[in-house]
């Protein structure tokens, strides 16, 4: 009789399937001793992130790439005010797009799930749902505000070369700025982070002039 109770209370785990595995490991989340959910935090700071530094280094780009070969003030501010509007639009539809995708995905997942009698998960799942429309105002407005930085810059400048010498001095900074924030905000380390983003911007920076420059030497 002892061995048979002992039986019944015995709780056997029952198998899981692939599926089921992947959403408890997605419902893990990293929160720091501060309360904050650093997970969550850290897909949007990317966003945003990646966003601004995208305006920032493709404008920028474009009106070195102009100014390498023209001199006129009007065509660098046209040349980038275009480079904004259409990365901003591209970046807005793309990630749109992307969101909608992973949506649907979610959503059909849910759908399987209430099938299976999970109607209070369905409900909590139904909330964390991503957002198209606010992904791609998101990713719009900050690529908009990373190209907004060498737009200004060149603005209020008429002389060539001081022109030039200020984009490049406001797109480090920025750059700097931008390597930091996200370093600080995501708890990575600070210093490597921001050099990493400077060096690449200015290296795309200064291959956009360069090889404008040569091009525009021999074909203009």
């Amino acid at each position: 009789m002892a061995m048979a109770s002992s039986l019944n209370n015995t709780k056997f785990p029952l198998p899981i399937n692939d599926v089921e595995q992947q959403q408890q490991q997605q419902q893990v989340v990293v929160v720091d001793d501060d309360g904050i959910d650093y997970s969550k935090r850290a897909q949007w700071l990317r966003a945003a992130v990646l966003g601004a530094n995208d305006g920032l280094v493709s404008t920028a780009s474009l009106m070195m790439g102009v100014g390498a070969v023209k001199q006129d003030v009007k065509a660098m501010i046209l040349t980038g005010f275009a480079g904004m509007v259409a990365g901003a639009c591209s970046m807005a539809i793309g990630e749109f797009v992307s969101v909608y995708s992973q949506l649907d995905i979610e959503v059909s997942q849910i759908k399987r799930n209430k099938q299976k009698g999970g109607e209070i998960e369905e409900e909590i799942e139904k909330e964390n749902l991503p957002s198209p429309i606010q992904a791609a105002a998101a990713s719009a407005l900050a690529f908009s505000v990373g190209a907004m930085v060498p737009l200004l810059a060149a603005s209020f400048i008429r002389e060539y070369r001081a022109r030039l010498g200020a984009v490049v001095a406001a797109v480090t900074l920025a750059l700097m700025l931008f390597g930091w924030l996200g370093a600080v905000l995501g708890k990575a380390p600070v210093v490597k982070s921001s050099a990493r983003v400077l060096v690449g911007g200015l290296l795309a920076m200064a291959i956009t002039f360069g090889l404008t420059k040569l091009i525009g030497s021999r074909a203009l």
